[in-house]
C-alpha cells in the first residue's frame, strides 16, 4: 500500500473575509468553482453549508459526483470533521475511488484581503500518479476561478 498524497495550494485575494467564507459555503459559488469539471449534488433546500447541522465526524448527506456535469463517476458521504465560521472546515468524507480523503480549507486574513488555503491528503485505490495529477490540475483551476472572481468583483 502506497502512502497517502499530500497537496497543497494557496492564493490571496483581495476581499472581505466574510466575503470569502461566503464563497467557500455558498453551494452554488462551490459549484462554480468546480465547473465545468465536476458537478456535485447537494440535498433541496441546502444554500450552504452553514444550513447543515454539523455533527463531527458524521456524514451530512450523501453527494453524487459528476465528471464534466454529465458523467457518473460516484459519490461522496460529505463528513466534517469541522467548521468554524470565518475560518474554515476540514473536510473527511468517505468517497468512490478513495481509500482516505481529507480536505482542509482554511482562510487566514491578511494584508489587503484573504489567503485561501486547501490542503489536501488523500490516497486512491488505484492509478495514484494519475490521480495525483487530475486532483491537481482541478484544485488548480479552483483556485484560477477564485482569483478570478475577486479580481472581477472590484
Amino acid at each position: 500500500m502506497s502512502s497517502p498524497i499530500q497537496l497543497q495550494f494557496e492564493s490571496t485575494l483581495p476581499i472581505t473575509p466574510d466575503t470569502a467564507w461566503r464563497w467557500i459555503t455558498d453551494v452554488d459559488l462551490l459549484r462554480a468553482e468546480m465547473r465545468p469539471w465536476l458537478r456535485m449534488s447537494f440535498p433541496p433546500g441546502v444554500r450552504s453549508l452553514d444550513d447543515l447541522t454539523l455533527v463531527p465526524g458524521r456524514p451530512l448527506f450523501t453527494s453524487r459526483l459528476w465528471l464534466l456535469g454529465c458523467l457518473p463517476m460516484g459519490h461522496s458521504h460529505l463528513t466534517l470533521e469541522s467548521l468554524e465560521p470565518g475560518h474554515g472546515f476540514v473536510e473527511c468524507s468517505p468517497m468512490t475511488g478513495m481509500r482516505l480523503w481529507r480536505h482542509e480549507r482554511t482562510l487566514y486574513a491578511v494584508e489587503g484581503g484573504v489567503r485561501l488555503c486547501d490542503r489536501l491528503i488523500f490516497e486512491p485505490y488505484l492509478a495514484a500518479t494519475l490521480v495525483r495529477t487530475l486532483t491537481r490540475f482541478f484544485f488548480n483551476q479552483r483556485h484560477r476561478v477564485l482569483r478570478h472572481r475577486a479580481t472581477a468583483t472590484d
